[in-house]
């Protein structure tokens, strides 16, 4: 396989507006990028993200976390006061983003499962969907994604625009053993003998922080627009 460009993005923690934002920006900026994005990323403090489309009267009802963030992609409500955050973002004429929304959410999800292979984590595919409380993206879980002892600590949401397809992942940890590090460090070995990847350390440059700032003041952190439906 030959190799090719992904660029790496270690962020650090951030605060729930600046999270998503720069998210959206990374989307936006990656016809510009031409290469695909892998970012990981914390949070400043406890804070629960919850997909597009929900309403946000359902959300504050379903969790005591605070604040609340609509991202810019689907799925269900996601608790990120211990988890550890990735998101992915493919050019338009990336293979990734030509794939199914289905084939995608499962390709990422074997991403995932093989690197915790690496660790000597033994986990497993969800066959099916099985959703006990719906709205909450980790009670129960959706067709392909990870187990670990029947439980779900893996699951991801998407969004496909003209500008390319960005994917927001959340590993809920728990008790598994391997550390952050080791399994950030698992995804891009695994990621070079899978994918094919190349990594190049990336930082944003001046226009793509200055986007991401501006949708964190004008959108992220707005309850207009978190509340707006």
């Amino acid at each position: 396989m030959t190799p090719t460009p992904w660029y790496l993005l270690q962020s650090g923690a951030g605060n729930y507006a600046f999270n998503m934002a720069l998210d959206e920006a990374l989307l936006q900026a990656v016809p510009r990028l031409g290469r695909p994005v892998l970012r990981y990323y914390g949070w400043t403090e406890p804070a629960a993200s919850f997909g597009y489309f929900q309403r946000y009267a359902e959300i504050e009802r379903m969790t005591l976390l605070r604040p609340l963030v609509r991202r810019p992609t689907g799925g269900g409500l996601v608790p990120h006061d211990a988890d550890w955050t990735y998101s992915l973002v493919f050019p338009p004429g990336d293979e990734w983003y030509s794939l199914s929304a289905t084939d995608s959410y499962q390709r990422v999800h074997e991403w995932i499962q093989a690197a915790f292979g690496r660790l000597s984590l033994a986990t497993a595919l969800a066959p099916a969907c099985s959703k006990s409380l719906p709205g909450q993206c980790f009670q129960g879980y959706e067709k392909f994604d990870v187990l670990w002892r029947g439980q779900k600590i893996a699951g991801a949401a998407q969004r496909r625009t003209r500008d390319g397809l960005l994917i927001q992942g959340s590993v809920q940890p728990q008790r598994l053993g391997p550390s952050r590090a080791d399994w950030q460090q698992a995804m891009c070995d695994e990621a070079c003998s899978g994918q094919g990847a190349q990594w190049v350390e990336f930082a944003p440059d001046a226009a793509l922080a200055d986007q991401a700032r501006a949708l964190a003041r004008q959108k992220y952190s707005q309850p207009g627009y978190n509340q707006k439906r």
